[in-house]
């Protein structure tokens, strides 16, 4: 079932200064590469129909060209190339198509080979895109990251607060899960912008304009110590929703603004 296919084609842009690339060029996914998992459960007979082309496709929405995520198997689109030190911005929506749940989520400084978290994906942080957790924090595989949190009512779920207390967070530390500080979607069917900074081993989730969540010392542990994690490949899951992708922007920067730490 785990397939990989290694699109030809030129390598991503790199970065030159601190211009914008797009990731996604309007024709095609020549520059990414696919990687089909596992299927979503009660949904195994589309997984075995499932085809590259088929989860990941460029359509025309809303007068323009996107990707569409087709949501029915669990895959992943992932850069050739790997990226440090950048703010990238993502623009999407909904589609109406759910196999289970609307999941998807905008994977950074991935690593290593595909399969490792959940049988389909390189091992990451994660800037959740689920509905209504847009903006959480995920850690798939061996990563880590702190962040200031406070605790739920169920004293078992933390919440991004900037003036919370800093907590570690891993497969064994508090979980691998982080909420969000605040709820900044839009209602389904309209376009959501998703900038992520990363710089150094800090990461900043901005969901609609507003910050939502901030990790701090992003590692991943090797042979039980955490080593820096500072740059990966950005992947883009199909998880279980029908979405559409009209933007992949990113730029090289020299810190994370100063208005987005407060």
């Amino acid at each position: 079932m785990k397939n990989l296919l290694l699109l030809t084609g030129l390598c991503l842009l790199t970065f030159a200064g601190s211009a914008q690339k797009s990731l996604f060029n309007g024709k095609n996914l020549k520059n990414w590469d696919i990687y089909l998992g596992s299927p979503i459960t009660g949904f195994e007979d589309l997984a075995q129909k499932a085809t590259p082309a088929s989860t990941y496709s460029v359509v025309e929405t809303d007068g323009q060209k996107a990707i569409r995520v087709s949501g029915d198997i669990f895959a992943s689109l992932a850069t050739k190339a790997e990226y440090s030190n950048y703010h990238l911005r993502l623009e999407f929506k909904w589609g109406e198509k759910v196999y289970g749940k609307r999941n998807s989520g905008l994977l950074y400084h991935s690593y290593g080979p595909f399969g490792v978290a959940f049988g389909t994906w390189m091992a990451n942080i994660e800037h959740q895109l689920m509905h209504d957790n847009l903006g959480d924090t995920y850690l798939m595989a061996n990563t880590y990251c702190e962040a200031k949190v406070t605790k739920g009512n169920d004293g078992k779920t933390f919440f991004y607060a900037p003036d919370g207390e800093i907590t570690s967070f891993s497969e064994t530390d508090n979980g691998r899960s982080v909420k969000k500080a605040k709820d900044a979607e839009k209602p389904l069917g309209q376009w959501n912008t998703v900038d992520l900074y990363c710089f150094g081993q800090t990461a900043v989730h901005v969901v609609n304009g507003q910050v939502v969540m901030i990790n701090t010392n992003c590692s991943k542990i090797e042979n039980g110590q955490k080593v820096p994690l500072t740059k990966g490949k950005i992947q883009l899951q199909s998880e279980g929703g029908e979405f559409f992708i009209r933007k992949v922007e990113i730029e090289k920067i020299k810190g994370i603004p100063a208005a987005y730490l407060k």
